[in-house]
């Protein structure tokens, strides 16, 4: 399955990141470079729109992690939108919904 990244900013404070497709093994590589081309140090709050991914593995939430780590150390929030329902119970079983913030539909 192919992964696309759409980075589009909102304005000067904010930037939305449209993810689509599967995150897995296979394209976390891809996401990595894309999320952390992003410049953190010039926005307040990074949105990855999560919407139209099927598929997330261990590799895709480790890139996750990483990226919203990023953004803390450059005093940036990172928010997590569109969530399927099992996008959403894969964040909650692992904890991550308590850390990073995701925006419920």
């Amino acid at each position: 399955m192919e992964l696309t990244v759409n980075i589009k900013s909102e304005n000067e404070n904010q930037v939305v990141i449209a993810i689509a497709g599967e995150i897995d093994a296979h394209t976390a590589p891809q996401l990595r470079e894309e999320l952390f081309g992003v410049d953190l140090n010039s926005i307040q709050e990074a949105v990855l729109d999560l919407s139209n991914v099927g598929y997330m593995d261990s590799t895709g939430i480790g890139v996750i992690v990483a990226f919203y780590k990023n953004g803390i150390a450059k005093n940036s929030e990172v928010k997590l939108v569109g969530l399927s329902p099992r996008l959403k119970r894969l964040f909650d079983i692992t904890g991550l919904s308590g850390i990073i913030h995701v925006e419920e539909a």
